[in-house]
């Protein structure tokens, strides 16, 4: 019966080292293989299964909130005082107003070059013109033909008739805090500007306009962190999904108050139909760690520690075959060793 008992602890050790990633692993293994018994299976009512070939995928589960992505600050370098704000939760989209100063409109460009510098007819080539330019032909003003970075006497008669259309001072220049340049449509998810307070500085947080996944990583956790990787999603109270790593920024926390420096992953929903009528809730967000296809593997009941090391597989007629474990997968281990093979009947405690 010590191999039974010593079998069990195996298990909740390898259960324990997986929850605590693959480099819990060597560490806590080697405590199950110090009370580990060799010896052959005698009286032991222990289950068999098959060895089984198959796709194995090393998963770990986060939890995140689901919501339109992580918050960013966003300033103005507009002279002038405050004279309109947006209402908390307003989408803003290109050319619309993102707030007032001195009773002017401040209008949203989109692009991913800010504006560095003031703007008019004869100044340097620069590419801060040409994102003037794409969207002024975006918003119907394209008497300059095909954006580029030249600010011409063309760029200045398109910017005049928008200038008309927004109600500003048709002078054809545009200083750098005349617009707010964001890669796209902002939704406003706080407000820290006060009407009367200075146009110049910190406005409001903002986020993108579509449902997204926020998730908060420990350090330890990066390799999860990969832009572009796919997610399996369960969003509370609405349907599985998928989503898409897009952004990943840094958190770097409060020392002082004990927390720690943190990963911080916008996930998009692909499905945005599996979210329908939740505005905020919890999502468990499962990110695949490795894949493996076409390879043997056994439940985790089935590995039993060696006395010299390493694990092994008990045949179904007391034969001890050692192997060697790689990867982890919903109670499945990956194994390998010589004269295993797929179908072979091998002792388990599942």
């Amino acid at each position: 019966m010590k191999r039974q008992v010593n079998r069990k602890l195996l298990v909740a050790v390898l259960v324990a080292a997986v929850v605590l990633g693959t480099g819990g692993v060597v560490v806590l293994t080697r405590i199950a293989s110090n009370q580990a018994s060799a010896a052959p299976l005698q009286n032991d009512p222990s289950k068999t299964t098959q060895v089984k070939k198959t796709n194995l995928a090393d998963q770990q589960s986060v939890t995140g909130q689901l919501g339109f992505g992580a918050e960013r600050a966003l300033a103005s370098r507009k002279s002038g005082t405050v004279t309109g704000l947006p209402n908390q939760g307003a989408v803003i989209d290109q050319g619309k107003p993102v707030f007032h100063s001195d009773a002017k409109p401040v209008p949203l460009f989109y692009g991913t070059m800010p504006l560095y510098r003031d703007l008019e007819a004869g100044m340097p080539n620069g590419p801060d013109v040409k994102v003037v330019e794409e969207n002024l032909a975006a918003l119907g003003f394209s008497d300059f033909g095909a954006p580029d970075e030249k600010f011409t006497s063309y760029t200045a008669s398109a910017l005049k008739k928008w200038q008309k259309a927004n109600g500003l001072e048709q002078n054809g220049k545009l200083g750098s805090g005349d617009v707010i340049v964001q890669p796209g449509a902002i939704r406003v998810s706080s407000l820290s500007a006060q009407l009367g307070a200075p146009a110049g500085g910190d406005l409001m947080k903002v986020t993108g306009t579509e449902r997204a996944v926020t998730v908060e990583l420990e350090q330890s956790k990066q390799r999860l962190a990969k832009q572009g990787e796919k997610v399996e999603l369960s969003i509370t109270g609405g349907k599985p999904t998928t989503g898409t790593i897009t952004g990943v920024t840094r958190n770097p926390g409060d020392p002082n108050q004990g927390q720690k420096p943190k990963l911080v992953l916008t996930i998009s929903v692909d499905d945005p139909k599996a979210a329908e009528g939740i505005e905020s809730g919890n999502v468990t967000a499962l990110f695949t760690v490795s894949k493996k296809q076409n390879v043997l593997a056994v439940p985790i009941g089935a590995l039993l520690a060696l006395n010299e090391g390493g694990y092994g597989v008990v045949t179904d007629d007391g034969k001890t075959i050692p192997v060697t474990v790689g990867i982890f997968a919903k109670g499945q281990v990956e194994v390998q060793g010589e004269g295993l093979r797929e179908g072979m009947k091998v002792v388990t405690t599942e």
